[in-house]
């Protein structure tokens, strides 16, 4: 087997290596303060950025698995872990990516960590391994026994071989990390919101097109005070406010009752495509791993292919779980400003006595504006092609539920995408949705020029 201590490199530097002749040295020269016997004078530490993305992949794969199987994962508890893993495993490498910034001091409540020598050797893999291993059971402490033994094994499969000591370091560096992005966590309001999804002490307000529950489990509201928890990177949950949607009216001739009509007789007249469409963008809590974590499966594809190191993707999943994070925030913030009714609920008393949920999709239970979907798409398109450009990529997420893949030629496709499924399956009115993305690409934005690089 070949060691990740021994050959801590990626795939392209290895075959560039390789292309000009030369010897690979076990170990390679890059602990040279560290004082180990046979360092060349002039070594130094390896940077972060020539490893691989290997141990990351591996736990935000494991993390959507976490996901999907632990009681209590709504998509707004899915989206804050998403973004304590990334702010987690990015803190942990900084120091090791030097034209990277921390975020402490940055990020809303965020206390500098401790500074560490920049002489001192980590094995970075083991860091990040570490970090993410602490941070996962303090996320998901509740989950299945299977799938919290999977943890144990997972961080054992990726620790490097390093040599002792400075192993033992590098795992004590991620997990003091991980220790200190916890501790800040649980300060934000939505600490264990697994636990109090539906909270008995929230009574929704009444009146002329307001949110009812709506069938068929006619839930209470879900996460009704989730917008009043600390944002990351937005000073507040109304940053990126969209402004209300239109008028409610039963009036005919109104724009309210024209969006009506218009979600009652595209989910009527639906082709193939669109239903196609609406069942892969879906996302149920408990059959996969929410939206958020279907937008982390497309980084994790786009890291995969393009062959990304240990540094891109701490980037990559810090921007995008500070992104989902916030957008959830966001949107909840309006949602329950407005708690607007559904369009099944209005339809029916409307419309369309008789009118259901024509495909295997069922109305959420909380306000329909704005629309989830639309606001964390966007937010996620914003920052990956931020981080990557406009790459095309081919959606591999559903292929294990039997759902054909999905091709497209950029982040912001899959995202217009993601936000008009919810109009073919019958869950949105239009306003939410291109309102929810105009409110997406602000979050977005505001991620995106987070001072990350020197």
């Amino acid at each position: 087997m070949t060691s990740r201590w021994n050959n801590p490199i990626s795939r392209r530097r290895l075959l560039s290596t390789a292309a000009a002749g030369a010897a690979l040295v076990t170990p390679l020269p890059w602990f040279a303060s560290s004082g180990l016997a046979g360092a060349a004078p002039s070594a130094r530490p390896l940077p972060v950025a020539e490893f691989d993305a290997a141990v990351p992949t591996a736990w935000f794969d494991l993390a959507q698995r976490l996901i999907r199987t632990t009681p209590g994962y709504s998509p707004p508890v899915a989206s804050r872990a998403l973004g304590c893993l990334g702010v987690s495993l990015y803190e942990s490498l900084v120091p090791g990516m030097p034209d990277h910034l921390s975020l402490a001091g940055t990020l809303n409540d965020l206390e500098p960590l401790q500074r560490r020598r920049t002489d001192v050797v980590y094995h970075w893999p083991s860091v990040a391994n570490a970090a993410l291993a602490a941070m996962t059971r303090s996320l998901f402490p509740t989950a299945p026994g299977a799938i919290l033994a999977e943890i144990d094994l997972l961080e054992a499969s990726l620790q490097g071989d390093a040599p002792h000591g400075i192993l033992l370091r590098s795992v004590d560096r991620g997990r003091e990390v991980a220790a200190a992005i916890d501790a800040w966590s649980r300060t934000d309001g939505g600490h264990e919101g697994y636990l109090r999804n539906f909270p008995i002490d929230y009574t929704p307000p009444t009146g002329a097109g307001l949110w009812v529950p709506t069938p068929p489990g006619f839930l209470r509201a879900l996460q009704p005070y989730w917008g009043g928890n600390r944002c990351m990177a937005l000073d507040n949950s109304l940053t990126c406010d969209p402004g209300p949607p239109p008028p409610f009216s039963t009036n005919q001739q109104s724009a309210f009752f024209a969006e009506a009509i218009e979600a009652y007789e595209t989910v009527n007249n639906l082709t193939p495509a669109q239903r196609e469409i609406a069942l892969f963008w879906s996302d149920d809590p408990g059959a996969t791993a929410t939206p958020p974590g279907h937008s982390v499966s497309i980084l994790g594809q786009v890291l995969r292919a393009q062959d990304r190191s240990l540094a891109d993707a701490a980037v990559a999943y810090a921007r995008l779980g500070i992104a989902v994070c916030d957008a959830f925030i966001a949107c909840w913030r309006v949602k329950y400003i407005h708690n607007l009714v559904r369009p099944i609920s209005y339809i029916r008393s409307t419309i369309d006595p008789t009118w259901g949920d024509p495909l295997p999709l069922t109305t959420p239970p909380f306000p329909e504006y704005s629309s989830g979907h639309s606001v964390q798409s966007a937010a996620a398109a914003v920052v990956l092609s931020a981080t990557f450009g406009e790459v095309a990529f081919t959606d591999h997420t559903h292929d294990a539920r039997g759902l054909a893949p999905r091709s497209f030629g950029s982040f912001a496709a899959f995202a217009q995408e993601a936000a008009i499924s919810r109009l073919y399956g019958g869950i949105h009115f239009r306003s939410a949705i291109e309102r929810g993305l105009e409110q997406g690409r602000c979050v977005g934005a505001m991620v995106a020029a987070l001072p990350m690089r020197r």
